[in-house]
């Protein structure tokens, strides 16, 4: 039973993340077709084509290799005058000139009206945006449906299993089901509030007063000051340079509080989406100085650090491990599943926003640098520079390409020598 529910997990974001691949080319499609460029296939997938079929004057198909997909657009390269006679090509010439006689033998009469490269630049960068933004839509109805329609857990203010002898909150006559309503005469309205004033008391008695039953009760708890860590923003231990852990002398009662799953409001998704997206935006920007972390704990006893870069593989092993485990109930399971689904959508919309050739974001910067030189060269009366010929970039878009087929390798090696586990 364990073995099938592993599978169900894995299957479950295999077919999650090819959705979203197909509803982010749907995002790039849907734009061209509307500005009258003529797509001619939409695929899903790299590699030999599975199943295709054609309607009208695109092809529609899967391909074998599930790591991504694209749709072809007449004319992503605009035409160059060719070279004077007796001039020999440079090498970034003769790379550019490849990707643009690959692109010309799928060409068809009347393309040029219907090229990308033809269109205004603000149509340009609504096609390329298309796509990040269908996974950065995906990404909040999926934490909607998370946070609205399934509920969150919270640390409540009830008391979830009797103290354990010899602790102040036992010595208060504390038990399970109480629910605490004021601390030191204060009303207590939420667990992190009512923390906060245990940790900022010091070890004189005080009065606690509980919902039992029904009835109020009050009672008086003694808290015990002890050493405590002290987190950071992140919310993790804070550390010395010496790499010894920062404390600080907190009031504890002993107890444990009950945790529940409750609905969050509407105006709480966008917040969460936007904190989610900063924290990926965080791992991207220091993606290299992630990438030899992981390369070194690959070759070290060092734990690899579970908020780093995780590849597909990973978070595939991490999906099944969240439903095959006995630690959370079955709505825990279908939430986390949800909740993976939503930040690989958001993780989707931040990386193709980088602004490198072949990626979303290259083609929206050319657009943005043509936009800006042609209103630069209009505001001094000089001649239009024409469009940006974006096979220039090729041998960057090669290079870019490459770092992300090694960024992807050392992911699944380290996927599978020393994977992220959660339980």
């Amino acid at each position: 039973m364990i073995v099938l529910l592993f599978v169900i997990g894995v299957v479950a974001v295999i077919l999650g993340l090819a959705a979203s691949i197909a509803l982010h080319e749907l995002g790039h499609l849907i734009p061209a077709k509307l500005f009258g460029v003529r797509v001619s296939q939409y695929m899903i997938g790299f590699g030999p084509t599975l199943v295709k079929i054609r309607r009208g004057e695109t092809e529609y198909g899967i391909k074998a290799i599930p790591a991504g997909g694209y749709i072809a657009m007449a004319g992503m390269t605009p035409p160059v005058a060719p070279l004077p006679e007796g001039v020999k090509p440079s090498l970034f010439r003769r790379i550019a000139d490849r990707a643009r006689a690959a692109q010309s033998a799928e060409a068809k009469p009347g393309d040029e009206a219907r090229s990308f490269w033809a269109l205004p630049v603000h149509k340009r960068i609504v096609i390329m945006a298309g796509g990040p933004a269908m996974n950065l839509l995906i990404a909040v109805v999926l934490t909607g449906v998370l946070m609205v329609g399934i509920g969150t857990t919270r640390t409540t203010t009830t008391v979830g299993a009797n103290p354990g002898p010899g602790t102040p909150a036992a010595a208060a006559g504390l038990r399970t089901g109480d629910r605490v309503t004021a601390f030191d005469g204060t009303p207590v309205t939420s667990w992190a509030q009512l923390s906060s004033m245990i940790r900022a008391h010091d070890a004189t008695p005080t009065s606690i007063t509980v919902q039992r039953d029904g009835t109020q009760v009050d009672l008086t708890v003694t808290p015990q000051l002890k050493d405590v860590a002290v987190l950071d923003e992140a919310g993790k231990p804070a550390a010395r340079a010496d790499g010894t852990p920062v404390t600080t002398r907190a009031g504890q009662i002993g107890v444990a509080f009950a945790r529940e799953r409750a609905p969050e409001p509407v105006t709480a998704v966008l917040p969460a989406v936007g904190e989610t997206i900063v924290s990926i935006a965080g791992v991207v920007i220091a993606l290299p100085v992630r990438l030899i972390q992981v390369a070194t704990a690959l070759v070290s006893p060092a734990p690899r650090d579970p908020n780093g870069p995780i590849g597909v593989l990973g978070v595939t092993r991490i999906a099944g491990e969240v439903a095959a485990t006995d630690q959370i109930d079955r709505t825990s399971k279908a939430a986390g599943i949800i909740g993976i689904l939503a930040s690989m959508n958001a993780a989707l919309f931040v990386f193709n926003l980088i602004p490198l050739l072949p990626l979303d974001g290259g083609h929206i910067a050319g657009a943005l640098w043509e936009g800006l030189r042609r209103r630069t060269a209009a505001m001094f009366g000089r001649a239009d520079p024409g469009p940006v010929d974006a096979a220039k970039a090729m041998p960057l878009t090669y290079l870019v390409a490459g770092l992300m087929l090694c960024m992807s390798v050392l992911l699944l090696i380290a996927d599978i020598v020393k994977p992220v586990r959660l339980f």
